[in-house]
């Protein structure tokens, strides 16, 4: 069976398969506190599932970002690079002309060519255009928005 690495953005549900080497999986969440779980005293909901991963896992709980900025950040992770020296300072919106340069290797390419299998369910956010998106990036599946939520062409308009 291959190795598995999921990239799991904005809290969609996943299950990740067994395989004879390690598996990991990297949740990045915009704006998840440390109480929004409830194995860390979350009120009033659980989440199971997160706490079963906390629990059976590896936690890591003291780090920073490369930005304050969603598409920033996850270029960062993605690339190991600060976001600015690879030319990626802000949140591309839907049509933005940047993206995630493809002269810059993802976590998702570097693992491929150790035989893993791997996906991003989730907010991409990091370029709409072909050749930004996960597919062309080092990841075999993709399910998701390539953009923030709010910047949707039907998202109810603040008024």
């Amino acid at each position: 069976m291959k190795h598995i690495l999921l990239f799991v953005t904005s809290g969609l549900s996943f299950s990740a398969l067994a395989a004879d080497y390690t598996n990991f999986v990297i949740i990045n969440l915009d704006d998840a506190g440390f109480g929004d779980f409830s194995y860390n005293g979350a009120i009033g909901y659980q989440t199971s599932n997160i706490d079963r991963m906390a629990a059976e896992g590896m936690r890591f709980t003291h780090f920073l970002v490369a930005q304050p900025i969603s598409g920033a950040s996850r270029a960062g992770l993605l690339t190991g690079c600060y976001p600015n020296r690879i030319g990626f300072s802000g949140a591309p919106g839907p049509g933005s002309t940047y993206g995630i340069s493809p002269e810059e290797m993802t976590i998702g390419e570097l693992v491929k060519q150790k035989g893993y299998s791997t996906a991003v369910f989730g907010k991409w956010h990091l370029g709409d255009h072909r050749q930004f998106m996960p597919l062309q990036n080092g990841f075999d599946e993709y399910y998701g928005l390539p953009y923030s939520n709010d910047m949707w062409p039907y998202h109810p308009q603040q008024g």
